[in-house]
C-alpha cells in the first residue's frame, strides 16, 4: 500500500515541477478527489448508491471536483487543480493527466436508452486546461487535447487536438517524441487554431489588396491611353 502510495506521489512529481516533497503533492485537491473516488467508487459498486453520492459530494465541496462515483478510473491520475467533472460511464486509463476547468461529460443517447454516454481516455492521455471531451467517445493511447478544446469524435493513438470543433494538428517531431508535454500542447502557433486563422485571413487580404492595386494600375493606364489616344 505505502510503495503504490509513493510510486503515485512520484508519478504527479514527474509530470509537475511545482512541488518540493512528496508531502506537498499530499495536499494536492487532485490526489484528495482522486482518493476519495476510491472510497466513492468502491460503495457504488457495492450498490450503496446514497453513500457513495454523498461521499462524491463531500469531495466536491473540499476539492472543486467532481468525479461521479460511477467512473472508472485507472493507475496513477493526475488532475492538476480544481473545478474538472468526470461523469458516471467515463473510463480513464492509467498514466492520464487532467488540466483545471476539464469537463469528461455526457450527451444524450439518440435511442433513448441510458447507457455508455462519457468518454474513454486510454492510457498517457493528456487534456489540458478548459477542454471538453463530450460522448460515448475514445480518446487514443498517448493522445493530447489541446486548452479549450471541444471533442465530439473519437481521437486516434498520439494525435494532438486543438480548436473548436477539435482537429488534429502538426507537431515538430522533437516535441512529439517527449514523453510528456504539460499542458498537452507546445506553446507554438502551430497548436493555436485562432492565430492559423488570423495568419489565412491576413495573407488573402493581402492577396485582394494586391488585385485591387494591378486593377487600379490597368485603369489608369487605359485612361492614358484614351486621352492621348
Amino acid at each position: 500500500m505505502a510503495s503504490r502510495l509513493v510510486a503515485y506521489l512520484d508519478s504527479i512529481r514527474a509530470r509537475d515541477p511545482a512541488p518540493r516533497s512528496r508531502w506537498e503533492i499530499l495536499l494536492y485537491p487532485g490526489v484528495l478527489a482522486v482518493a476519495m473516488h476510491r472510497v466513492a467508487h468502491w460503495l457504488f459498486e457495492g450498490e450503496l448508491f446514497f453513500l457513495a453520492r454523498f461521499v462524491n459530494h463531500l469531495s466536491r465541496v473540499l476539492t472543486a471536483i467532481d468525479i461521479h462515483p460511477g467512473a472508472k478510473i485507472g493507475r496513477n491520475l493526475f488532475i492538476d487543480h480544481g473545478f474538472s467533472v468526470i461523469g458516471e460511464t467515463a473510463e480513464i486509463g492509467d498514466n492520464v493527466t487532467i488540466y483545471q476547468c476539464v469537463t469528461l461529460g455526457g450527451t444524450n443517447p439518440a435511442d433513448g436508452v441510458a447507457g455508455k454516454r462519457h468518454p474513454t481516455l486510454e492510457d498517457g492521455v493528456i487534456v489540458g486546461s478548459g477542454a471538453q471531451v463530450l460522448g460515448p467517445i475514445t480518446v487514443g493511447k498517448g493522445a493530447r487535447v489541446g486548452a479549450n478544446a471541444v471533442v465530439t469524435k473519437d481521437v486516434p493513438e498520439g494525435a494532438v487536438m486543438v480548436g473548436i470543433p477539435a482537429k488534429p494538428t502538426l507537431m515538430d517531431a522533437e516535441q512529439y517524441q517527449k514523453d510528456f508535454i504539460p499542458y498537452g500542447t507546445v506553446c507554438s502557433d502551430l497548436c493555436d487554431p485562432a492565430g492559423q486563422r488570423l495568419e489565412g485571413m491576413k495573407a488573402e487580404i493581402d492577396r485582394l489588396q494586391a488585385r485591387i492595386d494591378a486593377l487600379l494600375a490597368e485603369r489608369k493606364q487605359t485612361e492614358r491611353q484614351d486621352l492621348f489616344g
